[in-house]
C-alpha cells in the first residue's frame, strides 16, 4: 500500500523556484535513496514531507495513521539533562505505559469482585498497547542502538549540551531510531559516524519494519540498503525501481534513448521549418494564397507538437587540475615510537608508519582514535621548519600546538610542498565575499579570479556572497580552489568528501587518480577509499597497522583476521574450562552441578509465568480466569525470587 504520494509540488524561495514539478509514489516498507545535486531540493522536500515548509502548489498525500520521524535541527534540553535520558525521551509513551500497569497492580491486590473485574479489563487493555510498542524490550533496544553507534557507559551519561555537534547529532539520530516511526527521513546520517557504525546503520535501516527515505551522497551505503532512487533535476522527480548501481547505469540508458528521441524530433522540426521557408517563398512567387495557407498549417503542426525536451547528458562539475611541484624524494613521511595524549587520554604509544613518493594512504579507526590528532602533529613539525611567510600564507588550524607530539619522532621528506584540507574549515575573514577570500594570498586579477572560481561553481553573484553564509559544501569547493593555486607534492586531507555531492567527489576522486604526487587522508567514505587509498593504516589499541592494499582488501584482510582471533579465543576458553575443571575437584564440580539445576528450575518457572501472563492476555475479558491466573502468578513468583537467591550466593 501507499505511504507516500506527491503529484506536481511546487516550491519558491522569494522568485527562484526549487521544485517545479515533483511527483513520485512510495510504498510502505520500501527503502528509497533521494538523489541530487547539492541544492537541487532534496531536504527541501523532506521538509515539506514532515510538514515544516509549505509548498505553493500541488498534492502531497500520507497515509492516515502513519507516524514521521526526522532530524530537523538539533532540541534544545536542559542543563542537566544526560545524553541517557534524550534517549529514553523516545520511550516517553511506552514509559507512561508502564507506570500506570504498576499502579493498576497496587489497585488489583486492594479490590475485589466487579471493582477487580473493571480494573483487571482496563489493565489488559493498556497490557496489550505496552506489549505492541515492544515495551518490554526498551532497555535491550536502547543497548543495541547505543552499542552499534558506539556510545559507551561514559558517553551516555555525559550531559547533552556538553557534546559536541556531531555527537548530538549522533544522539538525535539514535533517538530517532529508537522511536521507530513508521516513515523515517534520514538525511546524511552516515556523516558523523565511523565505519563500524555506518556498517551496523545499514544492517539495522535493512531490518527495518517501516518506509525508509535516505538522502545520502555515500555510494556504498546506498547500495547496500535501498530498492528505489528517485532522483530530484530540474525541480522534477525520476523514480528508478533499483539500488544506485542499478540507477547509474539505467541513467545512462535513458539519457541515450531521451538524446535518441530528442535528436529525431528536432531533425523532424528541421524539415517542417525547411518546408515553412519553402511554402512562403513559393507563395511570394505565384502570388497565390494556397502556398501561405499550407505554410500557416505546417507552423501550426509545428505549434502543436509535443516539445521534448533537450535532456542534459553532462550536470556541471567542478574542474579541478593540481598544480604539481617537483617530486619529493623517496621517503615522505616517517613517524616513529610516536606518543600523544589528551586531557589524560593516551591516544598513541609507540606508534609507527611510513609514507613513501606517489602512496595514497588512507588513516581509518572509531571517532576519537585520534586520527586527526596524528596528522595535527605532522602538520605542526611541517608549519615549524616553513620561514614567515609561507606560515602565514599556509591555512589557519586552530589550536595546532596543542597538537606537539609528547615523545617519538616526525620526520618530513626532502623538498615537501604541502597542501592541507581541514575537516572543519576557517577562513582568515568570515566578512570577505568569496572573491576577497580566494584573493587573500594569491596574487591575481579579478577577471582571472573569477574565471577559476567558475570552474568550481561559483558563478556569477555568487562571487559576492560572503564566506559566513557559505553552506559546508561550499566552503569545500572555496578551499580547493585555493589549494590547486598551490605547487603540491604531498596533498592531505581530512574528511574531504563530507559536504561534497556526488558530482564532486567523482571529480575529486578521478583528480586524486590523476596526481602524480603523494596523497595522506582520513575518510569514512569507503567508495571513495577503495578508488583512492592503495595503503590502508588503521589506528587500533594506540598503535597503528598497515595494509598494502585498498579498502576491498582491508576488509578481506581484516575478515581473515577476526576468524582467527575468534577461533583463538574460543580454544583459549576452551583450555581454561578444562583446567579448571580439573583443578576444581568434587567439590566444585557438585557446586556447578547444583547451580545448574536451580537455573533449569528457574527457567521453568520463568516460562511458566510467561504462559500465564499470555493466558491472561487471551482471556482479558473472563474475570474469574484472570483472578485466577493473577493469583497462581504471585505463588511461582515468589517460589521464583527463593530461587535467584540461592542461584545468587553460588
Amino acid at each position: 500500500m501507499l505511504a507516500i504520494e506527491t503529484k506536481n509540488i511546487q516550491k519558491y524561495y522569494g522568485v527562484n523556484q526549487i521544485l517545479r514539478d515533483v511527483s513520485f509514489q512510495i510504498n510502505e516498507k520500501e527503502k528509497v535513496g533521494f538523489v541530487g545535486q547539492n541544492g537541487c531540493g532534496k531536504t527541501t522536500l523532506f521538509k515539506i514531507i514532515t510538514g515544516n515548509e509549505d509548498y505553493k502548489e500541488g498534492n502531497l498525500t500520507i497515509k492516515k495513521g502513519l507516524t514521521v520521524g526526522y532530524l530537523d535541527q538539533i532540541p534544545n534540553y536542559d542543563d542537566g539533562c544526560r545524553v541517557v535520558d534524550v534517549l529514553n525521551m523516545a520511550f516517553e509513551y511506552v514509559h507512561k505505559l508502564s507506570k500506570q500497569m504498576k499502579e493498576i497492580e497496587c489497585e488489583m491486590s486492594v479490590l475485589k469482585d466487579k471493582d477487580l473485574e473493571l480494573v483487571v479489563k482496563k489493565y489488559a487493555d493498556i497490557q496489550n498497547m505496552y506489549e505492541a510498542r515492544d515495551g518490554y524490550k526498551t532497555e535491550e533496544n536502547i543497548a543495541r542502538v547505543c552499542n552499534g553507534l558506539g556510545f559507551d557507559e561514559k558517553f551516555i551519561n555525559k550531559h547533552f549540551n556538553s557534546l559536541s555537534g556531531g555527537e548530538k547529532t549522533k544522539v538525535i539520530l539514535a533517538k530517532i531510531l529508537l522511536e521507530s516511526p513508521d516513515i523515517l527521513l534520514l538525511d546524511e546520517p552516515t556523516n558523523h559516524l565511523d565505519i563500524d557504525a555506518v556498517e551496523w546503520l545499514e544492517d539495522f535501516i535493512k531490518e527495518y519494519r517501516g518506509t525508509v527515505l535516505i538522502i545520502s551522497h555515500d555510494r556504498y551505503f546506498l547500495d547496500r540498503v535501498i530498492e528505489k532512487v528517485i532522483e530530484i533535476e530540474r525541480g522534477e522527480a525520476d523514480t528508478y525501481q533499483g539500488n544506485y548501481t542499478y540507477y547509474i547505469e539505467e541513467k545512462e540508458r535513458r539519457l541515450l534513448e531521451q538524446s535518441m528521441v530528442y535528436n529525431n524530433q528536432q531533425k523532424e522540426i528541421g524539415q517542417m521549418e525547411k518546408a515553412v521557408h519553402r511554402f512562403k517563398d513559393w507563395g511570394a512567387r505565384t502570388g497565390g494564397d494556397a502556398m501561405f495557407k499550407k505554410m500557416r498549417n505546417m507552423e501550426k503542426r509545428i505549434e502543436r507538437m509535443d516539445k521534448i525536451e533537450k535532456p542534459i547528458l553532462k550536470q556541471k562539475k567542478m574542474k579541478l587540475v593540481l598544480n604539481e611541484a617537483a617530486r619529493t624524494g623517496n621517503e615522505v613521511l616517517e613517524v616513529k615510537d610516536y606518543g600523544k595524549s589528551f586531557y589524560d587520554k593516551q591516544l598513541f604509544e609507540n606508534a609507527n608508519l611510513k609514507l613513501m613518493h606517489l602512496d595514497s594512504a588512507v588513516l581509518l579507526g572509531g571517532n576519537g582514535c585520534g586520527k586527526s590528532t596524528i596528522v595535527k602533529s605532522m602538520l605542526y613539525e611541517y608549519i615549524e621548519k616553513l620561514d614567515d611567510k609561507k606560515r602565514r600564507d599556509f591555512p589557519y588550524i586552530q589550536d595546532l600546538e596543542l597538537y606537539k607530539k609528547d615523545f617519538g619522532t616526525i620526520k618530513l621528506g626532502t623538498n615537501i610542498k604541502l597542501a592541507y584540507l581541514d575537516q572543519n574549515i576557517t577562513f582568515t575573514c568570515e566578512e570577505h565575499t568569496v572573491l576577497e577570500e580566494f584573493r587573500e594570498n594569491i596574487y591575481i586579477d579579478e577577471k582571472e579570479a573569477r574565471n577559476t572560481l567558475a570552474k568550481f561553481l561559483f558563478c556569477g553573484d555568487d562571487v559576492f556572497k560572503k564566506v559566513k553564509s557559505l553552506s559546508g559544501g561550499e566552503k569545500t569547493r572555496l578551499r580547493l580552489g585555493q589549494l590547486m593555486q598551490q605547487d603540491i607534492n604531498f596533498l592531505v586531507l581530512d574528511e574531504p568528501t563530507n559536504h561534497l555531492d556526488i558530482d564532486s567527489k567523482e571529480v575529486l576522486e578521478q583528480t586524486l587518480i590523476e596526481f602524480d604526487g603523494t596523497i595522506f587522508f582520513i575518510s569514512h567514505d569507503r567508495y571513495f577509499i577503495n578508488r583512492i587509498a592503495n595503503k590502508i593504516f588503521e589506528v587500533k589499541d594506540k598503535k597503528i597497522i598497515c595494509y598494502n592494499g585498498n579498502y576491498d582488501y582491508y576488509r578481506g584482510e581484516k575478515i581473515k583476521l577476526n576468524k582467527t582471533e575468534t577461533s583463538q579465543i574460543l580454544k583459549k576458553q576452551k583450555e581454561q574450562k578444562d583446567k579448571k575443571a580439573y583443578d576444581s575437584g568434587v567439590e566444585e564440580r557438585t557446586k556447578a552441578t547444583k547451580k545448574q539445576t536451580l537455573e533449569v528450575k528457574i527457567y521453568g518457572l520463568e516460562k511458566q509465568i510467561a504462559e500465564i501472563d499470555h493466558e491472561a492476555h487471551k482471556n482479558g475479558n473472563e474475570y474469574e480466569k484472570v483472578k485466577e491466573l493473577y493469583d497462581l502468578k504471585e505463588k511461582i513468583q515468589v517460589q521464583l525470587d527463593d530461587l535467584i537467591q540461592e542461584w545468587l550466593n553460588y
